[in-house]
C-alpha cells in the first residue's frame, strides 16, 4: 500500500529575483513523499513549487490541497485528473513522485546519457532584470562561464537602456558566436509591440518570449504573423488544460515557438501533449524550469534529456538559493550535467 506525507521548505534566494510578478526574496515549496509500505526501499519525491502571482494554484489553499491529497492517498482511494483541477503544480509534484516510486530511485526518473554523465544539456544563461550596470555584469559573467546562449529579461527598465545593453553585447559577440533570447513577460502593449520588435530584430535576436500580456489572442496572432523575429508563447499557455483549447490556441495564434514549464502547465504528461500538438504544426519548442529547487529541476532535466530537442533549454543551474538541496547537478561551459556518482542530501527532506 502506498503511504504519503509532505514537508514544507522556504527557499532563500541568493540575490533578489526580479520577475514579471515582482521581486522574490524567498519562496515556499512543498515536497510530496510517497512510500511503499510493503517495500520500504521504494520511495518517490515530487516538488510542488508554484510561483505566487503566476501559477494558477491558489497559494492560500495550497497546503490544504496537498494535505487532502495525502489523506486520500493514505486511505487507498484512487487519484484521478479531477484531484488536480486548478492546481497544476500539485499535479507535477504527484506525477514526478509517482514516477520516482515506480523507478529505481526517487531521484533517478529517466535513464539516459544525461543521467549516466555522458551528455550534458545545452542551456541558456539567464540575465535577471535590473539596472543596466547589473545586467551587463551578469552578461560578462555568463559569457566568461562558457555560455553561448543568453536570455535577457526585459521590461523592467526603460526600453532605450535595454537596447543599449543589446548593442553593447552584439558589438562584442556576433550572432554566430552568441545566441540572444529576450523575455518581455508581457511588458509591451499591442500598440507599441510591433515597433519594439523591429528595433530588437536589428540585434539578431533568436526569439522573444511573450511580448504582450496573455489573453489577447487576436493581437498576438497579428504579431506572430508580421513579426520580424520569432515569438515564443510562455504565460499564454498557463491555465490551458483542455486538449481542444490547446488546439484552438495554437491554430489561432500560430506562434513560432512555445515554451514548456511543467510546474505551471500541469506536469510532464500535459507538457508532452503540448509538444505533440506543436510538432504537428511545425511549431518549435523548448523546456524551461520555473524557480524549482534541485528536486524539481532534476525531474524536469531528466525528462528533457529524453526528448532529443536540439535547442538551448531554459533549465536552471541549481544556484539560485542559499539552502537548495545538494544534488549531482552541475553546470559547465553552458551545459547542465548530472554526475552519476554524486550525492543527494535527501535527509533535508526525508
Amino acid at each position: 500500500m502506498i503511504k504519503a506525507s509532505f514537508t514544507k521548505r522556504t527557499l532563500i534566494f541568493k540575490q533578489p529575483a526580479g520577475t514579471s510578478r515582482g521581486v522574490l526574496h524567498q519562496k515556499d515549496v512543498f515536497y510530496l513523499l510517497l512510500n511503499d509500505s510493503e517495500n520500504p526501499s521504494k520511495k518517490g519525491i515530487g516538488e510542488i513549487a508554484p510561483i505566487p502571482g503566476l501559477s494558477p494554484d491558489p497559494i492560500s489553499e495550497l497546503e490544504k490541497k496537498i494535505s487532502g491529497l495525502v489523506q486520500k492517498i493514505n486511505t487507498g482511494k484512487e487519484i484521478g485528473e479531477n484531484d488536480f483541477e486548478g492546481f497544476p503544480a500539485v499535479k507535477f509534484g504527484y506525477e514526478t513522485a509517482k514516477k520516482g516510486l515506480d523507478s529505481y530511485s526517487p531521484v533517478l526518473l529517466y535513464a539516459s546519457d544525461f543521467t549516466n554523465g555522458r551528455k550534458g544539456i545545452p542551456i541558456n544563461g539567464l540575465i535577471w532584470m535590473g539596472s543596466k550596470e547589473f545586467m551587463l555584469q551578469q552578461v560578462t559573467a555568463k559569457i566568461a562561464a562558457g555560455f553561448t546562449c543568453l536570455k535577457l529579461k526585459i521590461g523592467a527598465i526603460d526600453f532605450e537602456s535595454e537596447l543599449e545593453i543589446l548593442r553593447s553585447v552584439r558589438e562584442l559577440y556576433p550572432a554566430e558566436k552568441l545566441e540572444i533570447r529576450v523575455d518581455a513577460n508581457g511588458a509591451f502593449t499591442p500598440e507599441n509591440a510591433q515597433e519594439k520588435l523591429e528595433q530588437l530584430a536589428y540585434f539578431d535576436i533568436h526569439s522573444i518570449e511573450q511580448p504582450i500580456q496573455p489573453g489577447q489572442t487576436a493581437e498576438m496572432q497579428k504579431l506572430c504573423a508580421a513579426t520580424p523575429l520569432p515569438i515564443a508563447l510562455d504565460e499564454e499557455l498557463i491555465g490551458i488544460t483542455n486538449l481542444s483549447e490547446k488546439i484552438k490556441l495554437l491554430d489561432q495564434i500560430q506562434p513560432q515557438y512555445i515554451i514548456l514549464k511543467p510546474t505551471l502547465l500541469g506536469g510532464i504528461k500535459a507538457s508532452e501533449e503540448w509538444i505533440s500538438l506543436a510538432k504537428e504544426r511545425n511549431i518549435g519548442w523548448w523546456v524551461t524550469s520555473a524557480l524549482e529547487s534541485n528536486i524539481g529541476l532534476n525531474a524536469i532535466a531528466q525528462w528533457t534529456a529524453t526528448l532529443g530537442n536540439p535547442h538551448f533549454q531554459g533549465l536552471g543551474t541549481g544556484g539560485l538559493f542559499t539552502n537548495n538541496i545538494d544534488s549531482p547537478l552541475y553546470v559547465s561551459e553552458g551545459f547542465l550535467w548530472h554526475e552519476p556518482k554524486g550525492n543527494w542530501n535527501l535527509e533535508a527532506i526525508l
